[in-house]
């Protein structure tokens, strides 16, 4: 029985200790809850001054203070134009013997300052069929607009208003742009100027021809609507790296925005300002990359490297120069092929009426086939 007592005492004293320590913890930790607003607001306030956000491809990182999106957006809005359209509308012969007219239609679209002596670039789905244009500045000064080179293919179009030292865009670079990279969208959505939204690049080299576009685009979740079209895509160091363009079927999709990239329009706005017609290299090809599947199928052996040729459309290059279906097409020019965008990229690099050779894989004998490169021509009323 001693050894009960004793056993008993000690689990009495160890539960009063406990209870003890356990009041101390308590009133510890209540303190330190008591202290935590004032330290977590200004652990916020040093997050929202300076956050760590990218890095600028030589191993530093960019820090980006809590007012450098506004920063950024009002000395790239500057540069970013405002533009009001009015079109004739089409109205059928019959309906004009008849003496109907209709009202001409209008629309809103946005633009980018190149030149300082007035010359605008936006795209061609904006101007393209314009009968008058005007244009707002930033500050709000209002000038006629005229079209002085249009490009249907790129959808690209430059427009001259009469004013001089007007702030011009800083233009970078879109080739190294990456899905994640932060960009910065402006533009007249719904006609409402200088709206300004933000998202990332969610993807870089889309092909959205069925959508109407011929180039490869960007694709961003930034918000773009109607009325966005021609004003720039911007990214963290205040350069235009992009023009948007469309959005894919909202009913469908949301936050599937896509602009032209800069390096694009880069390469065609001096022709489009001199009023020179852009020139756009063109074969006549519809192709198919290769894969295990489809070598098999035309039995082809498995590592078997090239593009097939799936269409030669009617009086093209292509078909004159007697490429045929089912042809795979190994190299260019003595450089080898793997993709169907490494030929299209190769045809670019081409002007019309240059020659190309192409060596192709048929009936299981290689056979060079010389091509006379043909110009595009792209029916305008259907972009």
């Amino acid at each position: 029985m001693s050894r009960n007592r004793e056993s008993g005492k000690i689990d009495f004293i160890s539960m009063m200790i406990g209870c003890l320590l356990g009041a101390l913890v308590i009133l510890v930790g209540y303190d330190v809850i008591q202290r935590m607003p004032n330290k977590a607001a200004q652990n916020i306030a040093t997050s929202t001054t300076t956050r760590t956000t990218s890095s600028n491809g030589n191993g530093a990182f960019l820090s980006m203070a809590e007012n450098t999106i506004a920063d950024i957006a009002e000395e790239a809005s500057k540069s970013v134009v405002n533009i009001n359209v009015r079109t004739n509308a089409q109205v059928h012969p019959m309906l004009q013997m008849m003496g109907i007219e209709m009202p001409p239609q209008e629309g809103v679209g946005s633009g980018i300052i190149v030149k300082s002596n007035g010359y605008i670039l936006t795209n061609y789905h904006v101007v393209g069929d314009a009968s008058e244009i005007l244009v707002t500045l930033n500050d709000k000064r209002q000038f006629k607009g005229k079209v002085v080179g249009k490009d249907a293919y790129t959808d690209l179009a430059a427009v001259k208003i009469e004013a001089n030292d007007l702030p011009v865009a800083k233009l970078g670079v879109s080739k190294t742009l990456r899905p994640g990279d932060w960009v910065i969208a402006i533009g007249s959505p719904m006609g409402i100027d200088h709206t300004v939204t933000m998202g990332i690049i969610s993807g870089v080299n889309r092909n959205l021809v069925n959508e109407g576009s011929r180039v490869q685009l960007i694709q961003t979740d930034a918000a773009i609507n109607q009325g966005n079209s021609g004003g720039p895509l911007i990214n963290i160091h205040g350069e235009v790296v992009g023009m948007n363009e469309l959005i894919f079927n909202p009913r469908f999709a949301q936050n599937m925005c896509f602009a032209i990239p800069v390096d694009v329009f880069k390469e065609v706005s001096e022709q489009l300002i001199s009023g020179q017609k852009v020139l756009h290299p063109w074969v006549g090809l519809g192709m198919q990359d290769i894969n295990d599947d489809l070598a098999n199928a035309m039995g082809l052996a498995k590592n078997t490297h090239g593009v097939v040729v799936i269409q030669v459309v009617p009086d093209s290059p292509a078909e004159q120069s007697n490429l045929a279906l089912a042809d795979v097409i190994q190299k260019i020019d003595g450089k080898e092929v793997t993709t169907a965008q490494d030929v299209k990229d190769l045809i670019k690099g081409h002007k019309p009426k240059d020659r190309m050779t192409f060596l192709v894989l048929r009936a299981g004998k290689l056979v060079p086939i010389d091509v006379v490169v043909g110009e595009f021509k792209m029916d305008e009323r259907r972009r």
